[in-house]
């Protein structure tokens, strides 16, 4: 009897490791990292333009709540930026402003699988998906003028400092919407990758330190070395001469919309295992006996 018993428990092992492998033996949780680019999208680049891409990297975590459902956080870095000289309308290439940002982001997002996604099991190897969330980001931008770098919030380079502009002053974080689509795909049991592109709405529209209008080079004090805000809020000068750009109440940037940033990236994750595979199980009976 003990002899007969011994192929019946090794068969239902083996069954049950066929159908459940990627349900029981890998945890819920994976831990992954991801690299690729960043493109911002503005004031200052409105029509959408690839000339700035900066490399993106990040660590994230995922809680899969279904075969369907997966809920994600991050933290990723980037950097973004844009130049006037890349613009193909003539007021904006004489408007001559530029700016650079560091962007350090922490994201929660939900994403939702086309098809069911298992890892380990060949049957559900694959799946679009779409994505959605809120962030937290941290902003900081700055230019270069006469061979310094100067960071343009304190400047307050639209009229901030003077007293007479105080809704237009902003906070070094912002708030964020990531919203996007991607692809999973497992290479390996308890190994995935992912492709994913997603925009960042954000609720600044002073990612680029430019958003509603000239205020009027009367308003600022003296250019200096250590204050050369009077010099930045009008840089049309430089290449144009001409200082009537920036008279006062001349749009300056594009108020009625908010900054964006999109990211690209490829990520491989990683499931850890919860438990002795069945079919091992099984082997190690066969020793036993």
């Amino acid at each position: 009897m003990r002899k007969l018993l011994v192929p019946v428990i090794l068969i239902t092992f083996l069954l049950a490791g066929k159908s459940s492998f990627a349900q029981s033996y890998f945890t819920a949780n994976e831990y992954g990292i991801s690299f690729g680019g960043s493109q911002y999208f503005g004031d200052l680049n409105e029509n959408y333009g690839f000339h700035t891409i900066n490399m993106a990297y990040g660590l994230y975590g995922r809680r899969r709540m279904n075969s369907y459902i997966a809920l994600k956080l991050s933290a990723n870095y980037t950097q973004v930026g844009y130049d006037d000289k890349y613009n193909t309308i003539p007021y904006k290439v004489s408007r001559n402003l530029n700016f650079k940002s560091k962007v350090i982001e922490a994201t929660f997002q939900a994403e939702f699988n086309f098809f069911r996604f298992v890892t380990g099991d060949k049957s559900f190897r694959f799946t679009p998906y779409l994505t959605g969330g809120i962030g937290a980001f941290y902003y900081n931008p700055y230019t270069t003028y006469n061979g310094y770098t100067y960071d343009l919030r304190p400047l307050g380079t639209e009229g901030q400092n003077t007293g007479l502009y105080d809704s237009r002053k902003y906070n070094s974080i912002g708030v964020c919407f990531p919203i996007g689509a991607g692809i999973k795909y497992w290479i390996a049991p308890g190994v995935n990758f992912t492709f994913e592109i997603a925009d960042r709405l954000t609720a600044t529209d002073y990612l680029d330190d430019v958003s509603q209008t000239y205020v009027g080079v009367d308003k600022f004090p003296r250019s200096t070395a250590l204050n050369p805000a009077k010099s930045l809020q009008d840089r049309s000068i430089e290449i144009a001469g001409n200082p009537e750009l920036g008279r006062t109440g001349k749009q300056r940037g594009n108020s009625s919309s908010r900054d964006q940033y999109l990211m690209a990236v490829i990520s491989l994750s990683f499931n850890f295992t919860t438990y002795k595979c069945p079919a091992f199980m099984g082997r190690d009976l066969i020793k036993t006996y």
